[in-house]
């Protein structure tokens, strides 16, 4: 099998570092064209075209080094020039450039579904231009895995920047999947196995920790966010300062199994009574929903259990954000209210603000391919 060397991911909160996923100023000379790099494609991707003048005032980079930059990102596809902006005075009009989106594609894949894994091309701006799906096989997951992502490499039409994997389960930072039972996985490398079968960079994390990134790339996140998703599992992912925050032994998120209430509660898979995933996942409230005609308090009762078992994160970290990922006809209303009103019930409110909000993201169900994305734009260049 072909041995692919895995370049050091800048910004990506991966391979043991604890960098914030945004560069925003200059660095040190050692590693100085690196990161001036990368800070000049994150403010092109936040800021859209603009002049390399634009550009030197923007980063606080010398003229002389946003050219050199600028010159060799347009060899590489990365950027390119627009063409003149429109004179508005007297003197030669600024050419501007921008990053070229279509000049590379993104391979995003996302295996938490519970009938299909569904994977897709993506532009460096995290559109969406092709897509498939595949039933989750029930042998052969990661040959599955491998062959959905070959055909969308195939149907790319410009050089692919790399793949990114949002999976269940707990990944470690070399993208090891530690634990993910629904696939009887235990220390499977999957990062190291795609990249050997395809010869192409790839990034594997949790799929919660990658809708996190995409809420925080696409969806207007802070730098301080809790994203719970809720599917056929509970689980969430977390940024505290800028950082994704993984846990030290990567199971930082992993909130489905923490019981809630003393009143027992539905037995869960794992065998333990009232996990908050026996209350809150979508098998569970739809099994739940089937057996009465109280929609309202069913919804009302997950809501309050989520955000009983959210207070002491959001006490403990500050965080002024909730945001949740799933079904909207479970989640709108009812569900997210309770927790909310959980929430404020239960945390600290301090003369600056109210305590946390919960919202909906809305990303739908593509928040975990885009993050997906963001996983591979933050890891080959620096950009979230």
């Amino acid at each position: 099998m072909l041995n692919v060397e895995h370049p050091a991911p800048r910004g990506f909160a991966s391979r043991g570092t604890a960098a914030r996923l945004r560069p925003a100023t200059k660095v040190l000379p050692e590693h100085a064209r690196g990161h001036n790099r990368s800070l000049v494609l994150q403010t092109l991707f936040h800021s859209g075209a603009m002049s390399r003048a634009d550009l030197a005032r923007e980063t606080g980079l010398t003229r002389v080094t946003i050219s050199d930059l600028i010159g060799s990102l347009i060899t590489e596809g990365y950027v390119r020039e627009q063409g003149m902006r429109e004179a508005s005075g007297p003197g030669k009009p600024a050419l501007i450039v921008d990053l070229d989106h279509d000049g590379h594609r993104i391979v995003g894949l996302d295996l938490s579904g519970a009938d299909t894994f569904v994977g897709a091309v993506l532009t460096l701006g995290g559109e969406i231009v092709v897509r498939r799906e595949v039933p989750v096989p029930t042998d052969d997951v990661v040959g599955t895995v491998i062959a959905l992502a070959r055909e969308l490499v195939a149907e790319s039409h410009a050089p692919v920047l790399g793949i990114g994997v949002g999976t269940p389960g707990v990944v470690d930072d070399r993208g090891v999947v530690l634990a993910a039972p629904v696939f009887g996985w235990t220390n499977l490398d999957l990062e190291s196995e795609i990249a050997n079968a395809l010869g192409l960079s790839t990034l594997v994390a949790n799929d919660a920790d990658a809708a996190v990134l995409a809420e925080y790339t696409f969806g207007g996140a802070g730098d301080d966010v809790l994203l719970v998703k809720i599917d056929r599992g509970v689980g969430s992912g977390l940024l505290a300062g800028g950082q994704l925050l993984r846990g030290s032994r990567f199971a930082a998120g992993e909130i489905g199994h923490v019981t809630v209430g003393t009143d027992g509660g539905p037995r869960c898979v794992c065998g333990k009574v009232g996990c908050l995933e026996a209350w809150l996942s979508v098998p569970a409230l739809t099994a739940r929903l089937a057996e009465t005609t109280d929609r309202a308090g069913v919804l009302r009762d997950a809501g309050e259990r989520l955000g009983i078992a959210l207070a002491p994160v959001v006490g403990v970290l500050d965080l002024p954000e909730i945001v949740l990922s799933g079904p909207l006809d479970l989640l709108a209303g009812e569900l997210a209210d309770a927790a909310a009103e959980a929430l404020q019930a239960r945390t600290f409110k301090t003369d600056a603000g109210g305590g946390a909000s919960v919202r909906l993201t809305a990303q739908g169900g593509d928040i975990v391919l885009r993050g997906a994305a963001v996983m591979v734009l933050s890891g080959r260049l620096g950009v979230s």
